[in-house]
Protein backbone atom coordinates (compact mmCIF):
# COMPACT_ATOMS: atom_id res chain seq x y z
CA UNK A 1 0.00 0.00 0.00
CA UNK A 2 1.35 3.49 -0.84
CA UNK A 3 2.15 5.70 2.14
CA UNK A 4 0.44 8.97 2.96
CA UNK A 5 1.05 11.91 0.66
CA UNK A 6 3.62 14.39 1.94
CA UNK A 7 2.28 17.55 3.55
CA UNK A 8 3.42 20.75 1.80
CA UNK A 9 3.08 24.47 2.41
CA UNK A 10 3.91 27.62 0.46
CA UNK A 11 6.41 30.03 2.03
CA UNK A 12 6.91 33.26 0.08
CA UNK A 13 5.36 36.69 -0.21
CA UNK A 14 1.67 36.68 -1.22
CA UNK A 15 2.38 38.81 -4.29
CA UNK A 16 5.02 36.36 -5.45
CA UNK A 17 2.67 33.43 -4.97
CA UNK A 18 -0.01 35.15 -7.03
CA UNK A 19 2.46 35.90 -9.83
CA UNK A 20 4.38 32.63 -10.01
CA UNK A 21 1.77 30.05 -9.05
CA UNK A 22 -1.42 30.34 -11.10
CA UNK A 23 -4.51 28.22 -10.47
CA UNK A 24 -3.32 25.50 -12.81
CA UNK A 25 -0.01 25.25 -10.98
CA UNK A 26 -1.70 25.15 -7.58
CA UNK A 27 -4.03 22.42 -8.80
CA UNK A 28 -1.06 20.39 -10.04
CA UNK A 29 0.73 20.91 -6.73
CA UNK A 30 -2.33 19.81 -4.76
CA UNK A 31 -2.42 16.63 -6.85
CA UNK A 32 1.11 15.80 -5.75
CA UNK A 33 0.92 16.79 -2.08
CA UNK A 34 -1.44 17.42 0.75
CA UNK A 35 -1.22 21.19 0.38
CA UNK A 36 -1.79 23.38 3.43
CA UNK A 37 -4.59 25.89 2.86
CA UNK A 38 -3.76 29.41 1.76
CA UNK A 39 -2.77 32.12 2.60
CA UNK A 40 0.90 31.49 2.05
CA UNK A 41 3.39 31.72 4.90
CA UNK A 42 5.29 35.01 4.75
CA UNK A 43 5.95 35.31 8.49
CA UNK A 44 7.15 32.07 10.05
CA UNK A 45 6.89 33.36 13.59
CA UNK A 46 3.09 33.57 13.86
CA UNK A 47 1.02 31.00 15.71
CA UNK A 48 -0.69 29.99 12.46
CA UNK A 49 2.65 29.50 10.73
CA UNK A 50 3.98 27.40 13.59
CA UNK A 51 0.87 25.27 13.45
CA UNK A 52 1.34 24.66 9.72
CA UNK A 53 5.08 24.05 10.05
CA UNK A 54 4.50 21.38 12.68
CA UNK A 55 3.08 19.05 10.04
CA UNK A 56 4.97 19.85 6.84
CA UNK A 57 7.35 17.52 5.03
CA UNK A 58 8.00 19.93 2.15
CA UNK A 59 8.19 23.71 1.82
CA UNK A 60 7.64 25.28 -1.57
CA UNK A 61 9.45 28.60 -1.31
CA UNK A 62 9.74 31.73 -3.41
CA UNK A 63 10.93 35.31 -3.28
CA UNK A 64 10.08 36.75 0.12
CA UNK A 65 10.46 33.52 2.06
CA UNK A 66 11.82 34.29 5.55
CA UNK A 67 15.04 32.57 6.68
CA UNK A 68 14.62 28.93 7.65
CA UNK A 69 16.77 29.24 10.73
CA UNK A 70 17.18 26.89 13.69
CA UNK A 71 14.14 28.30 15.48
CA UNK A 72 11.92 27.78 12.44
CA UNK A 73 13.24 24.26 11.95
CA UNK A 74 12.47 23.40 15.57
CA UNK A 75 8.86 24.23 14.73
CA UNK A 76 9.04 21.97 11.66
CA UNK A 77 10.33 18.61 12.94
CA UNK A 78 9.08 16.70 9.86
CA UNK A 79 10.53 19.04 7.22
CA UNK A 80 12.64 17.05 4.77
CA UNK A 81 12.80 19.13 1.60
CA UNK A 82 12.66 22.69 0.23
CA UNK A 83 11.77 23.38 -3.41
CA UNK A 84 12.47 26.97 -4.41
CA UNK A 85 10.47 28.50 -7.27
CA UNK A 86 13.23 31.03 -8.02
CA UNK A 87 17.02 31.10 -8.30
CA UNK A 88 19.28 31.74 -5.34
CA UNK A 89 18.43 30.06 -2.03
CA UNK A 90 20.95 32.07 -0.01
CA UNK A 91 18.33 34.34 1.45
CA UNK A 92 16.35 31.63 3.22
CA UNK A 93 18.22 28.31 3.28
CA UNK A 94 20.48 28.62 6.31
CA UNK A 95 23.26 26.52 7.81
CA UNK A 96 20.62 24.95 10.05
CA UNK A 97 18.94 23.47 6.96
CA UNK A 98 22.14 21.85 5.74
CA UNK A 99 22.92 20.56 9.23
CA UNK A 100 19.45 18.99 9.41
CA UNK A 101 20.13 17.27 6.07
CA UNK A 102 17.18 18.90 4.34
CA UNK A 103 17.14 18.32 0.59
CA UNK A 104 17.03 21.53 -1.44
CA UNK A 105 16.07 22.17 -5.05
CA UNK A 106 16.02 25.44 -6.98
CA UNK A 107 14.52 26.70 -10.23
CA UNK A 108 17.77 28.53 -10.98
CA UNK A 109 18.15 26.60 -14.25
CA UNK A 110 14.74 27.85 -15.38
CA UNK A 111 15.48 31.41 -14.28
CA UNK A 112 18.76 31.33 -16.20
CA UNK A 113 16.92 31.02 -19.51
CA UNK A 114 15.50 34.56 -19.80
CA UNK A 115 18.67 36.09 -18.32
CA UNK A 116 20.74 34.42 -21.02
CA UNK A 117 18.24 35.44 -23.70
CA UNK A 118 18.39 39.06 -22.52
CA UNK A 119 22.18 38.93 -22.53
CA UNK A 120 22.37 37.53 -26.06
CA UNK A 121 19.95 40.19 -27.27
CA UNK A 122 22.02 42.95 -25.69
CA UNK A 123 25.28 41.59 -27.07
CA UNK A 124 23.85 41.62 -30.59
CA UNK A 125 22.01 44.95 -30.26
CA UNK A 126 25.02 46.78 -28.86
CA UNK A 127 27.34 45.22 -31.44
CA UNK A 128 25.07 46.59 -34.17
CA UNK A 129 24.64 49.88 -32.24
CA UNK A 130 20.88 49.55 -32.67
CA UNK A 131 19.85 51.78 -29.76
CA UNK A 132 22.11 54.66 -30.80
CA UNK A 133 21.07 54.35 -34.44
CA UNK A 134 17.39 54.36 -33.53
CA UNK A 135 17.87 57.47 -31.39
CA UNK A 136 19.77 59.29 -34.12
CA UNK A 137 17.26 58.22 -36.78
CA UNK A 138 14.39 59.56 -34.71
CA UNK A 139 16.20 62.88 -34.35
CA UNK A 140 17.33 63.24 -37.99
CA UNK A 141 14.32 61.56 -39.69
CA UNK A 142 16.46 60.79 -42.69
CA UNK A 143 18.56 57.76 -43.54
CA UNK A 144 22.28 58.15 -42.82
CA UNK A 145 25.03 57.24 -45.26
CA UNK A 146 25.01 53.50 -44.61
CA UNK A 147 28.10 52.94 -46.77
CA UNK A 148 29.98 55.23 -44.43
CA UNK A 149 29.25 53.06 -41.41
CA UNK A 150 32.26 52.54 -39.17
CA UNK A 151 33.86 49.08 -39.33
CA UNK A 152 33.51 49.00 -35.55
CA UNK A 153 29.76 48.45 -36.08
CA UNK A 154 28.49 44.89 -36.42
CA UNK A 155 28.82 41.46 -34.82
CA UNK A 156 31.12 39.71 -37.29
CA UNK A 157 34.10 38.31 -35.37
CA UNK A 158 33.45 40.42 -32.29
CA UNK A 159 35.18 39.19 -29.16
CA UNK A 160 32.81 38.45 -26.31
CA UNK A 161 34.19 38.03 -22.80
CA UNK A 162 32.17 35.97 -20.32
CA UNK A 163 32.91 36.52 -16.64
CA UNK A 164 32.03 33.24 -14.88
CA UNK A 165 30.74 29.95 -16.24
CA UNK A 166 27.70 30.06 -13.97
CA UNK A 167 24.35 28.62 -15.05
CA UNK A 168 23.64 31.84 -16.93
CA UNK A 169 27.20 32.20 -18.23
CA UNK A 170 27.18 28.69 -19.66
CA UNK A 171 23.81 29.25 -21.28
CA UNK A 172 25.01 32.50 -22.86
CA UNK A 173 28.02 30.64 -24.26
CA UNK A 174 25.64 28.09 -25.76
CA UNK A 175 23.44 30.77 -27.31
CA UNK A 176 26.50 32.44 -28.85
CA UNK A 177 27.60 29.28 -30.70
CA UNK A 178 25.57 29.90 -33.88
CA UNK A 179 27.00 33.41 -34.15
CA UNK A 180 30.28 34.36 -35.77
CA UNK A 181 31.96 35.64 -32.61
CA UNK A 182 35.01 34.68 -30.55
CA UNK A 183 34.24 33.85 -26.92
CA UNK A 184 36.66 34.32 -24.03
CA UNK A 185 36.01 32.99 -20.54
CA UNK A 186 37.40 33.88 -17.15
CA UNK A 187 36.46 31.44 -14.44
CA UNK A 188 39.08 30.17 -11.97
CA UNK A 189 37.11 26.94 -11.52
CA UNK A 190 37.18 26.01 -15.22
CA UNK A 191 40.36 24.34 -16.47
CA UNK A 192 41.64 24.07 -20.04
CA UNK A 193 39.75 20.84 -20.66
CA UNK A 194 36.53 22.43 -19.41
CA UNK A 195 37.09 25.47 -21.63
CA UNK A 196 37.60 23.23 -24.67
CA UNK A 197 34.38 21.42 -23.86
CA UNK A 198 32.56 24.76 -23.73
CA UNK A 199 34.21 25.88 -26.96
CA UNK A 200 35.77 29.00 -25.46
CA UNK A 201 39.23 30.42 -24.91
CA UNK A 202 40.22 30.45 -21.25
CA UNK A 203 41.94 33.71 -20.28
CA UNK A 204 42.95 35.65 -17.20
CA UNK A 205 40.73 38.33 -15.71
CA UNK A 206 42.77 41.27 -16.97
CA UNK A 207 43.01 39.78 -20.46
CA UNK A 208 39.24 39.27 -20.55
CA UNK A 209 38.69 43.01 -20.08
CA UNK A 210 41.58 44.02 -22.31
CA UNK A 211 40.49 41.93 -25.31
CA UNK A 212 36.72 41.88 -25.06
CA UNK A 213 34.63 44.05 -27.38
CA UNK A 214 31.85 43.13 -24.97
CA UNK A 215 32.29 41.79 -21.44
CA UNK A 216 29.26 40.18 -19.83
CA UNK A 217 29.20 39.65 -16.05
CA UNK A 218 27.66 36.44 -14.71
CA UNK A 219 29.46 35.87 -11.41
CA UNK A 220 27.53 35.42 -8.16
CA UNK A 221 27.84 38.06 -5.47
CA UNK A 222 30.12 36.68 -2.77
CA UNK A 223 32.45 38.47 -0.34
CA UNK A 224 35.34 37.76 -2.71
CA UNK A 225 33.46 38.98 -5.82
CA UNK A 226 32.14 42.25 -4.37
CA UNK A 227 33.74 44.98 -6.48
CA UNK A 228 35.50 42.35 -8.60
CA UNK A 229 34.96 44.45 -11.72
CA UNK A 230 37.20 47.20 -10.46
CA UNK A 231 38.19 50.57 -11.81
CA UNK A 232 41.48 49.05 -12.94
CA UNK A 233 39.71 46.39 -15.02
CA UNK A 234 37.26 48.88 -16.48
CA UNK A 235 40.22 51.07 -17.35
CA UNK A 236 41.69 48.17 -19.35
CA UNK A 237 38.62 47.96 -21.61
CA UNK A 238 39.14 49.12 -25.16
CA UNK A 239 37.48 52.38 -26.19
CA UNK A 240 33.79 51.90 -27.08
CA UNK A 241 33.72 48.41 -25.52
CA UNK A 242 30.50 47.31 -23.82
CA UNK A 243 30.04 46.11 -20.25
CA UNK A 244 26.86 44.09 -19.61
CA UNK A 245 25.83 43.25 -16.05
CA UNK A 246 22.86 40.98 -15.37
CA UNK A 247 24.37 39.42 -12.22
CA UNK A 248 24.47 41.66 -9.15
CA UNK A 249 25.17 45.38 -9.06
CA UNK A 250 27.77 45.14 -6.30
CA UNK A 251 30.02 42.90 -8.43
CA UNK A 252 30.88 46.06 -10.40
CA UNK A 253 32.53 49.15 -8.91
CA UNK A 254 29.64 51.57 -9.41
CA UNK A 255 31.78 54.70 -9.24
CA UNK A 256 34.25 53.32 -11.76
CA UNK A 257 31.64 52.31 -14.34
CA UNK A 258 29.95 55.67 -13.88
CA UNK A 259 33.17 57.57 -14.45
CA UNK A 260 34.05 55.59 -17.58
CA UNK A 261 30.55 55.86 -19.03
CA UNK A 262 30.13 59.57 -18.32
CA UNK A 263 33.47 60.19 -20.00
CA UNK A 264 32.12 58.37 -23.06
CA UNK A 265 35.00 55.90 -23.04
CA UNK A 266 32.87 52.74 -22.85
CA UNK A 267 29.25 51.72 -23.23
CA UNK A 268 27.21 49.75 -20.73
CA UNK A 269 24.01 47.72 -20.34
CA UNK A 270 23.16 47.54 -16.66
CA UNK A 271 20.17 45.48 -15.58
CA UNK A 272 21.46 45.69 -12.00
CA UNK A 273 23.21 48.52 -10.19
CA UNK A 274 24.46 49.31 -6.71
CA UNK A 275 22.17 50.47 -5.17
CA UNK A 276 19.47 48.49 -6.98
CA UNK A 277 17.71 51.71 -8.03
CA UNK A 278 20.10 54.59 -8.58
CA UNK A 279 19.22 57.95 -7.01
CA UNK A 280 17.17 60.20 -9.36
CA UNK A 281 20.08 62.60 -9.79
CA UNK A 282 22.62 59.89 -10.64
CA UNK A 283 24.57 60.76 -13.83
CA UNK A 284 23.99 57.36 -15.44
CA UNK A 285 20.33 58.26 -15.98
CA UNK A 286 21.50 60.93 -18.41
CA UNK A 287 24.11 58.84 -20.25
CA UNK A 288 23.12 58.09 -23.85
CA UNK A 289 25.78 55.38 -23.98
CA UNK A 290 24.26 53.48 -21.03
CA UNK A 291 21.10 51.39 -21.09
CA UNK A 292 19.59 50.97 -17.62
CA UNK A 293 16.86 48.36 -17.20
CA UNK A 294 14.97 47.62 -13.96
CA UNK A 295 16.30 44.13 -13.13
CA UNK A 296 14.07 42.65 -15.80
CA UNK A 297 16.42 40.06 -17.30
CA UNK A 298 15.20 37.37 -14.91
CA UNK A 299 11.83 35.68 -15.16
CA UNK A 300 8.83 37.95 -15.63
CA UNK A 301 5.32 37.64 -17.04
CA UNK A 302 4.75 34.36 -18.85
CA UNK A 303 8.29 33.27 -17.92
CA UNK A 304 7.12 32.70 -14.33
CA UNK A 305 5.33 29.60 -15.58
CA UNK A 306 8.70 28.06 -16.42
CA UNK A 307 9.72 28.45 -12.76
CA UNK A 308 6.50 26.84 -11.56
CA UNK A 309 6.78 23.98 -14.05
CA UNK A 310 10.34 23.17 -12.99
CA UNK A 311 9.36 23.25 -9.31
CA UNK A 312 6.40 20.96 -9.97
CA UNK A 313 8.63 18.56 -11.88
CA UNK A 314 11.05 18.47 -8.95
CA UNK A 315 8.25 17.85 -6.47
CA UNK A 316 6.90 15.01 -8.63
CA UNK A 317 10.34 13.40 -8.66
CA UNK A 318 10.76 13.84 -4.90
CA UNK A 319 7.36 12.43 -4.00
CA UNK A 320 8.03 9.38 -6.19
CA UNK A 321 11.40 8.80 -4.53
CA UNK A 322 13.50 9.66 -7.61
CA UNK A 323 15.34 12.57 -6.05
CA UNK A 324 15.81 16.06 -7.41
CA UNK A 325 17.11 16.71 -10.92
CA UNK A 326 18.21 20.21 -9.86
CA UNK A 327 19.54 19.78 -6.33
CA UNK A 328 21.36 22.57 -4.52
CA UNK A 329 24.44 21.30 -2.69
CA UNK A 330 25.92 23.21 0.21
CA UNK A 331 29.42 22.89 -1.22
CA UNK A 332 28.26 24.37 -4.56
CA UNK A 333 26.75 27.56 -3.15
CA UNK A 334 29.91 29.50 -4.01
CA UNK A 335 29.29 28.76 -7.69
CA UNK A 336 25.66 29.86 -7.77
CA UNK A 337 24.26 33.34 -8.29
Amino acid sequence: MPGPRPRAALAMSPDVASAVLDEESLTALAALCDLAPLPVLDDLGTSRARGVLAGVDLLVTGWGCPPLDAEVLRAAPRLRAVVHTAGSVRGHVTDACWERGIEVSSAAAANAVPVAEYTLAMILLTGKRVLESARDYRAARTRPDWLGTSRAVGNHRRTIGILSASLVGRRVIGLLRPHDVDVLLYDPFVDEAGARELGVERVGLTELFRRGDTVSVHTPLLPETRGLVSGELIGRMRPDAVLINTARGAVVDQDAITEAAVAGRIRAVLDVTDPEVLPPEHPLWRCDNVLLTPHLAGSQGNEWRRLADLALSEIARWTSGEGFLHPVRRERLAFLA
